[in-house]
């Protein structure tokens, strides 16, 4: 068996704020090491029902270079660094069996919840086929497109609603509830821990019982971007135009595969800046 643990770091307990998520914050130093004994209380839950798994855990935040390799769970294999190919499913693949999403957030726009943004400042808002979808919808989505079923979730309250709302017979684990962008009531990080690795071991028992979330294409996608400048590099990438509102870009995608990875370019392209 192989899993994929994609991690975050906005919706690890305890953590609120920026200073705690940026490598240049006063307390990024915690906001790591918390990370990676979340991450690492998933580890230990997925191999304690499947202790032959073969376990990727994938660094999904910021840099992607968060995680402590030398604290990770040896049994692990690190998925660091960037560019990479699917982003924060870097290490996915057809013959990985589940994607467990650690340390997630919800989407802009979405909330009370806390630091919720969709890749970056530079992006408002991603629809496909209408609907609105952040980091969790666009990876749920992802994996489901190469028949990977995402079986857990955890972070903020609102993060955990998401992915309910796309994948209901998934577990999640809401180890905080938010009081606002930069406000939560947090469980004890060890608390938290206990309850990752108890959930984890249960949606790998029950991964047969919970399908992969499946968009068929063609799908028509928008992207509201931050500032103009953002739409006028944006209309360079073939096939894709200028909204109507001046903000928004459109295209269209032959399948979600497609669709993501051009949502991943327009995300970089919304980091530059003018001039």
């Amino acid at each position: 068996m192989k899993i994929l643990i994609s991690v975050d770091m906005e919706g690890i307990s305890g953590i609120v704020h920026p200073t705690e998520t940026n490598p240049e914050g006063y307390d990024y130093t915690r906001g790591r090491a918390l990370m990676t004994a979340e991450a690492n209380a998933v580890v230990a839950g997925v191999l304690d029902a499947e202790p032959t798994a073969e376990v990727r855990v994938a660094d999904a935040h910021g840099p992607f270079r968060n995680l402590l390799p030398e604290e990770l769970d040896r049994r692990a294999h690190l998925v660091r660094g960037k560019p990479r190919p699917l982003g924060m499913l870097g290490g996915l693949d057809e013959q990985t069996d589940a994607v467990l999403l650690v340390g997630y957030h919800a989407r802009a726009g979405g909330g009370p919840a806390v630091l919720a943004h969709t890749m970056n400042d530079g992006i408002l808002d991603v629809r496909v086929a209408g609907r609105s979808m952040g980091e969790i919808g666009l990876n749920a989505a992802m994996a489901g497109h190469l028949g990977v079923p995402v079986v857990l979730l955890s972070g903020d309250d609102s993060a955990c609603a998401e992915l309910q709302d796309l994948v209901p017979s998934a577990v999640t684990v809401a180890v905080k509830q938010a009081l606002g962008q930069g406000a939560a009531i947090a469980l004890h990080p060890e608390g938290a821990r206990e309850r990752l690795r108890h959930a984890a071991a249960e949606a790998i028992t029950r991964r047969a019982q919970i399908s992969p979330l499946s968009l068929a294409g063609p799908l028509y996608v928008e992207v509201d971007l931050y500032a103009p400048f953002m739409v006028d590099l944006a209309t360079l990438a073939p096939g894709v135009s200028r909204g109507e509102d001046g903000r928004t870009v459109t295209f269209t995608a032959a399948d979600f595969g497609d669709a993501y990875r051009l949502v991943l370019l327009l995300a970089q392209l919304a980091t530059i800046k003018p001039g």
